[in-house]
């Protein structure tokens, strides 16, 4: 199992990337690493920090695509971007995932290109995995598809469902469709029309939900468009933050609160723990022939090293191979 990763990708590269790499190697000796990158400033910076890139394997690029670039740079004038080889050696056969921190535009505009969807998939999409009080949950479409038409929602609910049940181990897992209430006539008509399709379907489809519920555990895939999807992931990411804030400003307060505090320390710990995203690896984008991963821009060694380990469990699971035949049966 070899996981091809953008060396370049996110706003704390390489530094972060190489950290996130060596970890991942002492927590999953068996996942075989390789940075794509230029190869030059990847050993400068290794030297710089004193972080022993030894045992990862490199493969040269000559440039790389900021977070400002336009998405479609990466086939034109950013096309030898480490962004752009690690998908292109990846689609080659020459590893078997491929993960980056960067441009979110870019990665999804050069996986459908270069790695290419996979046979009837309208478009890809990001699935993040997120916590809920019951267990985590996939929300398809992150942010990938802003404008979207039923049929497509109909194929995030089956890669979806497919994912959580081959990745994630849940048994015949539970698809709703993000609404702004739960009765079967809410919505716009492409709620609506996404609601016949999906009851029309195999899966466990729950029916709608609304976002305040999402938190409790009702569904194990949220099925979105990607304008939706990514309002909801960024509200969950910010409301998080904020109310550890919160609590953590409440516990330092005065000496008894921080007395308190010493008292829940591993409480609260193992609590932030369980709502800190960076755990959660990011978000696959699900669609394309082969297992690829995007971490967030911001992240640091721990989400690198889980976005790591997500796409070498994606990559040995068959999933893709079971989306396909999934797909193969929906009748237009």
């Amino acid at each position: 199992m070899l996981v091809l990763i953008d060396a370049f990708g996110g706003d704390n590269a390489p530094k972060a990337v190489l950290e996130g790499c060596i970890l991942s190697k002492k927590e999953n000796p068996g996942t075989d690493i390789a940075l794509v990158g230029n190869i030059a400033r990847i050993r400068i910076c290794a030297e710089e920090n004193s972080l022993d890139i030894s045992g990862l394997e490199l493969f040269d690029a000559g440039d790389e695509i900021s977070m400002e670039d336009d998405p479609t740079s990466i086939m034109k004038e950013k096309k030898n971007s480490s962004m752009a080889e690690g998908l292109r050696l990846c689609a080659a056969g020459k590893g078997d995932a491929f993960v980056t921190a960067g441009n979110s535009g870019a990665l999804i505009t050069g996986a459908t290109l270069l790695i290419k969807r996979i046979k009837g998939i309208k478009r890809p999409a990001f699935a993040p995995i997120m916590p809920t009080s019951k267990g985590p949950f996939m929300l398809i479409d992150g942010g990938a598809n802003v404008e979207v038409r039923p049929e497509m929602l109909r194929q995030f609910g089956i890669m979806g469902s497919v994912y959580m049940e081959n990745i994630l181990g849940i048994e015949n897992p539970r698809v709703a469709l993000a609404n702004v209430g739960t009765e079967d006539h809410k919505g716009g008509p492409l709620q609506h029309e996404a609601f016949a399709l999906l009851r029309e379907t195999d899966l466990n489809f729950i029916g709608n939900v609304e976002a305040r519920d999402i938190p409790a555990g009702v569904a194990d895939v949220i099925v979105a468009d990607g304008f939706t999807g990514n309002i909801i992931a960024k509200m969950y990411e910010g409301a998080a933050k904020e109310l550890f804030g919160k609590i953590k400003g409440v516990f330092y307060k005065n000496m008894k609160t921080k007395l308190a505090a010493l008292i829940l320390k591993k409480d609260l710990y193992q609590l932030k723990q369980y709502f800190d995203y960076n755990r959660y690896g990011g978000a696959v984008v699900l669609g394309v022939k082969k297992p690829v991963v995007k971490t967030h821009g911001s992240a640091n060694a721990v989400a690198v090293a889980a976005a790591i380990r997500v796409a070498a469990d994606f990559a040995s699971a068959g999933a893709i191979e079971k989306i396909e035949k999934q797909i193969a049966l929906i009748k237009e």
